[in-house]
């Protein structure tokens, strides 16, 4: 991705109201961030714990989509469908974004199971350790970051696409 500065992801929602983005706040490290690293970006709102946010590049340009945790989580182990990742039940939580545009006035929204912490980015990178005798298939790490960035992006478009 390349670098944004503040004013450009507050203009970058597409389902936000006003009121949202006025009391949005930037992850504590946002000065830090190597975007150069990112395929999306993506954080919990450090002053609304249940409020999240995702920043994609779309067509040159940047979309960014609020979303909303559903409860807790669940007590059994649970995948995140964004980055395949196996969690704890507590660390995958079901985020819903409402729609944009007129489907979201109605109250339409759409949902997926995400890691709680927004973090499917690093979860992908950590490689899993091998058997004894196992050896990891070139481009391995790869082929899941192509995998978490199509599906993080097919998760964007469904909140952009209109239901007319």
């Amino acid at each position: 991705m390349r670098a944004l500065t503040e004013t450009e992801v507050r203009a970058s929602f597409v389902n936000a109201d006003p009121d949202e983005l006025r009391v949005m706040e930037m992850p504590h490290d946002f000065l830090l961030v190597d975007w150069d690293y990112l395929d999306f970006f993506a954080w919990r709102d450090p002053g609304a714990g249940a409020r999240g946010y995702v920043l994609i590049q779309h067509e040159g340009g940047i979309a960014g989509v609020v979303l909303h945790a559903s409860g807790p989580g669940r007590a059994r182990s649970g995948m995140c469908n964004i980055c395949h990742t196996m969690q704890p039940g507590n660390q995958v939580v079901l985020f819903s974004a409402r729609r944009a545009g007129d489907a979201g006035r109605r109250g339409d929204s759409v949902g997926t199971y995400v890691c709680a912490d927004l973090s499917c980015h690093e979860s992908v990178r950590l490689a899993h350790p091998l058997a004894p005798n196992e050896v990891r298939a070139a481009g391995q790490i790869d082929f899941r970051l192509d995998g978490t960035r199509r599906r993080m992006e097919a998760f964007v478009s469904r909140v952009w696409e209109s239901q007319d």
